[in-house]
């Protein structure tokens, strides 16, 4: 069996600093859904901030199939010239799977090309997935909707390229809704941003969330991986009216 090599990276922040945060992850957000999602056909690693070059060198960026990202208070502090390698990687190939406050995130932004602004509200309410797209790979044994007791409202507009294409959509207590999971393909690579995770829930022990981020990250494995640039391509048939 040939594994898909995951990296699930995160700040690793909240978990150090605020003991409801800890209380809920309190080996990290990224920890648990590295458990939440282990099958064998994955060979996960986890990545955080504060780690040398955020847990991303080079060696890891070339060897990530997927990268799952988790972002939040310090999107600032993430090195620019990393940004700029996971981009490539990703337009080479390489699956991106965006978590939550991740929208805000530079490498999001990077690949989307706009603010990826959106309304929000910290209320703890209810919050209802719609499955809009049934026959996707990433919303298979879902069913039509699934629920989610308490999550941080996000809604609409969201700053977002047309081009995304909903396959969840987020309804809340509150009244507002959201493209609550979205894919985008850009160059050889495939992105998915997927709403629910605020750090106070436990988000990431919902069986259906971690269905979700696994199923995405089967959807987002490369096909291939190839390089960016400029090919000289030789001509299949003669060239009778070339110029000399």
């Amino acid at each position: 069996m040939i594994k898909t090599n995951v990296t699930v990276w995160n700040e690793f922040r909240h978990e150090k600093n605020d003991p409801l945060v800890r209380s809920v992850y309190p080996e990290g957000i990224h920890a648990a859904i590295a458990a939440g999602i282990a099958a064998d056909d994955l060979e996960i690693r986890l990545a955080s901030l504060d780690e040398p070059d955020h847990g991303l060198p080079d060696a890891v960026i070339a060897s990530t199939d997927v990268l799952i990202w988790w972002g939040h208070a310090v999107h600032h502090e993430v090195r620019d010239d990393i940004v700029a390698k996971l981009h490539r990687r990703v337009l080479e190939g390489m699956g991106l799977i965006v978590l939550h406050s991740g929208h805000f995130s530079k490498i999001f932004r990077a690949v989307t090309g706009t603010s990826c602004s959106l309304k929000w509200r910290e209320a703890g309410e209810k919050e209802r997935l719609w499955t809009v797209a049934p026959t996707h790979p990433i919303t298979q044994g879902i069913g039509d909707y699934f629920e989610l007791p308490h999550e941080e409202m996000y809604g609409e507009r969201f700053d977002i390229p047309e081009d995304g294409k909903p396959i969840f959509l987020g309804w809340f207590e509150g009244g507002n809704v959201f493209r609550s999971g979205i894919t985008f393909e850009r160059g050889y690579g495939k992105v998915f941003y997927f709403q629910p995770g605020h750090e106070s829930h436990p988000t990431y022990r919902d069986p259906n969330v971690l269905r979700v981020i696994g199923n995405a990250v089967r959807w987002a494995k490369p096909v291939f991986f190839r390089e960016l640039g400029g090919v000289r391509y030789p001509a299949l048939e003669e060239l009778r009216s070339a110029a000399h």
